[in-house]
C-alpha cells in the first residue's frame, strides 16, 4: 500500500527520534518517497545528516536555505505530500499543533498540509496522562487527525508505562491499514442524509430541531475519504464540505428531502439516513406572518412522508440501508423495531441519557444493531472517530 506514497516525517525533539530513522527506512523499503522536517530541537537527538541520507532527501528545519534567499516554501511540502506522520511527536509540539500555532517549518508545513496528518506521540509516562496533553490528543483527533497511540514499556525516565513512541513497525502496519481503508468504497455510490429539516409555519417561522449536522457530514467524508462518491443531502445547517467526491445537494423541508433522497437511490450501493427528519409538518402555510392574537395559538399537524420507510420499502437486495435512532428510554428495544420496520441493515443507536451524546456535540457514544441482534457498544468518541466505526461496519456488511 505504501508503494509510490509522498509521505513527510516531522521529527521532533525526543529520545525515540531514533527511531525515526528505522521508521523512515521501513517506508523507503515499502517503495515510498519520503521527506523529513526537523523541529530544531530534533538534531540535539539525531543529525539531520542520518535521515537524510535514510530519506534519500534533504532533511529540512528552516524556511531560508541559504543567503540567496531559497527557502523550504511549506505550502508546496504541505501540498506535495499524500500523508504527514509526525514520529515522534513530544508534549509541545502536540500543543502547538492544537492550538495553531506557528514557530518553525514543521507545523507551518502542518497548517497548510491538505493531505491527512497522523500523530504518535512520545514522552514519559506522566507526561502521557497528564491532562492537559490528554486534551491537546483530542483537539487534534476532532480535527481530523489520526493519532497512532504510544506503546506499554520502558521510558527513559526509567519508569514502565504508557508514553513510548509506537514501534517503527506497528507505524509502517498502521500506515498500510490506513491506505488500504482510501480503497475499500471505491466505485460505490453512497447516499447521505444529515441535519434537521424545516417545516415551514409562515416566512418567518417552522417546526425543526437541535440537529447540527455534524454525525452526517463526518460520515459523508469519511465515505469520500475512502473513495466512495457521495450524494450528500442536507437540512439547514451551518457545516461544510468541500471534497470532491462529495455532491451536495441543500434541501428546506422533509419533502425536499424525500424527493432528493429518491432521485438517487435506486443507483446507491449504500444509503446512510442520518438526518433528524420531522416527523409532522403543519397542515397548512401562511404566506404572511401569523400575528400574535390570543393567549393561546393552535396549528394542526399532519405526517411527513416517512423516507426510511419508503426507501427501506424499495431496497434491493444489494442495496445497504444504515438507520439512526435517537432515543430517551428503552433504547435498544425501541431501535430493534426500528431496525426491522423499515428494513435497515443496521441501525446506529444513541441516547440522550449519554453524556456527551445526541444533538450539538462534537463527541458521540454509539450501539450498532444489526439484523441478527448483534450488538457492539461503543465508547465515548469524537463524531469524526464514530465515523469510522459506522463506515466500518458498512464495508464488512459489503464485503459479506
Amino acid at each position: 500500500m505504501l508503494q509510490d506514497k509522498k509521505i513527510i516525517v516531522g521529527v521532533c525533539g525526543s529520545i525515540a527520534a531514533y527511531k525515526a530513522a528505522v521508521f523512515i527506512r521501513l517506508l523507503k523499503k515499502a517503495g515510498a518517497e519520503v521527506k523529513v522536517i526537523m523541529t530544531a530541537s530534533a538534531s540535539d537527538f539525531i543529525t539531520p545528516l542520518t535521515l537524510a541520507t535514510v530519506s534519500k532527501n534533504p532533511a529540512l528545519s528552516t524556511f531560508v536555505k541559504d543567503k540567496n534567499g531559497e527557502w523550504n516554501n511549506h505550502v508546496e511540502l504541505g501540498l506535495w505530500a499524500d500523508v504527514m506522520v509526525v514520529a515522534p511527536a513530544t508534549a509541545n509540539t502536540i500543543a502547538k499543533m492544537a492550538n495553531g500555532l506557528c514557530d518553525n517549518l514543521l507545523l507551518a508545513t502542518y497548517l497548510s498540509a491538505r493531505c491527512p496528518v497522523l500523530v504518535a506521540p512520545a514522552m514519559d509516562l506522566d507526561m502521557h496522562q497528564h491532562p492537559s496533553v490528554m486534551k491537546n490528543l483530542k483537539t487534534l483527533l476532532l480535527h481530523g487527525d489520526e493519532v497512532i497511540d504510544a506503546e506499554h514499556g520502558e521510558l527513559a525516565s526509567g519508569l514502565v508505562g504508557t508514553g513510548r513512541m509506537a514501534e517503527p513497525e506497528h507505524m509502517v502496519s498502521h500506515l498500510n491499514t490506513f491506505f488500504a481503508k482510501k480503497t475499500d468504497l471505491v466505485g460505490k455510490q453512497v447516499l447521505v442524509t444529515a441535519g434537521p429539516t424545516h417545516e415551514a409555519i409562515d416566512p418567518v417561522r417552522f417546526i425543526g430541531n437541535h440537529s447540527s449536522g455534524k454525525m452526517g457530514y463526518a460520515i459523508a467524508e469519511e465515505m469520500a475519504n475512502r473513495g466512495a462518491k457521495v450524494n450528500l443531502v442536507t437540512g439547514p445547517t451551518a457545516q461544510s464540505t468541500f471534497h470532491q467526491n462529495i455532491t451536495r445537494v441543500d434541501v428546506k423541508s422533509a419533502e425536499e428531502m424525500y424527493k432528493a433522497c429518491v432521485e438517487v437511490f435506486d443507483k446507491s450501493d449504500v444509503a446512510v439516513l442520518a438526518a433528524a427528519v420531522a416527523d409532522y409538518r403543519p397542515s397548512s402555510y401562511s404566506d404572511q406572518k401569523v400575528k400574535k392574537k390570543n393567549d393561546e395559538m393552535q396549528i394542526n399537524l399532519v405526517k411527513t412522508t416517512d423516507i426510511a420507510a419508503s426507501l427501506g420499502k424499495h431496497k434491493k437486495d444489494q442495496q445497504i440501508i444504515v438507520g439512526f435512532a435517537l432515543e430517551t428510554e428503552n433504547e435498544v428495544q425501541n431501535a430493534s423495531v426500528k431496525l426491522s420496520k423499515k428494513n435497515f441493515d443496521f441501525i446506529v443507536l444513541n441516547s440522550l441519557n449519554d453524556s456527551g451524546a445526541g444533538f450539538g456535540h462534537d463527541t458521540n457514544k454509539i450501539r450498532i444493531i444489526g439484523r441478527d441482534n448483534n450488538n457492539k457498544e461503543y465508547e465515548l468518541k469524537s463524531k469524526k472517530e464514530v465515523a469510522i466505526d459506522i463506515v466500518d461496519e458498512v464495508v464488512t456488511h459489503i464485503n459479506n
